[in-house]
């Protein structure tokens, strides 16, 4: 599958802090590649790296197989970005706001009136448009924007925390649009703290930490490459032994919250077997069993140093 982006031992300083530090990956076709780190990890710097916002100091970015410094403006017209911070125009309306984008795209004011129309439907803004939009909320700015990225129909789309601060409503309409796009070949770049968000949508992740990648993998792997163990949760109907738990096949360790048992274990199917038995042999009825597998957050705190001991 050809790359839409490529990142080779990509640089970024600023003085004496070098806030990307020779970074190199690639984002698919089709994918949506969530980009994770902690603030200052150098999230932001490398997304305006690759969208031709800042200057490279080391390594290049192909878009499309455009080089962002070398040919930007071929590049960019392949793309669209959302802003986590609106950039539209807060004293024009939405519909002024879209016509000005159409004209930088030069999509001729028939194509950019059709697009315009079809997309505030969608975003359900197409009773506001004639607004000026600083009478928006958050949650209407950030549709918005997304609109106005979308306008030119670009192939790859970036974003950055589109979901912030938003209400529900706002937020399961933006990530409904971000699927629909991707199921008819959009590429997304999406740049989030979200993590539930961020396991949902994407197929890959890529983390960054002090400037450097630390993984690259699809959000699945990740969590079982950074954490073996899995949980298993038990309850019975009658107190049982604690010795009779930890003798248990597949069992790791054993901890008991009132009348839940918390099993850590490398081998979660074993275990399930070994507790049915017991539960058979011992008499005692099993009232709930629940399988609690590795977390993204989890991967995501080891992979960044932040997972408290």
């Amino acid at each position: 599958m050809p790359n839409v982006i490529e990142v080779e031992s990509l640089i970024k300083t600023f003085g004496a802090i070098t806030a990307v530090d020779g970074i190199s990956f690639e984002v698919r076709r089709g994918e949506i590649f969530g980009f994770l780190g902690p603030n200052g990890a150098g999230k932001t710097t490398t997304t305006r790296m690759l969208t031709g916002v800042v200057p490279i100091d080391g390594g290049s970015v192909r878009i499309f197989g455009h080089d962002i410094q070398k040919e930007p403006v071929l590049a960019k017209q392949r793309f669209g970005v959302v802003p986590e911070t609106s950039n539209a125009y807060v004293d024009l309306t939405a519909w002024q706001n879209l016509m000005l984008v159409g004209d930088l795209y030069g999509l001729g004011r028939p194509r950019a009136e059709r697009r315009s129309s079809d997309l505030l439907e969608t975003l359900g803004l197409s009773g506001r448009r004639d607004q000026k939009v600083k009478g928006y909320s958050k949650g209407m700015k950030q549709r918005l924007i997304l609109a106005m990225a979308l306008l030119h129909e670009p192939e790859l789309l970036f974003l950055d925390e589109p979901t912030s601060g938003l209400d529900v409503q706002s937020t399961q309409m933006i990530l409904g649009l971000l699927r629909d796009l991707n199921a008819d070949g959009t590429t997304i770049f999406l740049t989030t703290h979200n993590m539930e968000e961020a396991n949902r949508l994407c197929d890959r992740i890529g983390i960054i930490r002090s400037g450097k990648m630390v993984a690259i993998d699809a959000p699945e792997r990740l969590k079982t490459a950074i954490d073996r163990e899995h949980q298993v949760e038990v309850s019975f109907d009658r107190p049982v032994p604690a010795e009779a738990i930890a003798g248990l096949d597949g069992v790791a360790g054993a901890s008991r919250t009132g009348d839940v048992w918390q099993i850590t274990t490398g081998n979660p199917d074993l275990t399930i077997r070994s507790l049915v038995a017991f539960s058979g042999d011992r008499g005692v009825t099993i009232l709930t069993l629940n399988t609690l597998a590795p977390s993204l957050d989890r991967a995501f705190l080891r992979l960044t140093g932040e997972e408290r001991p």
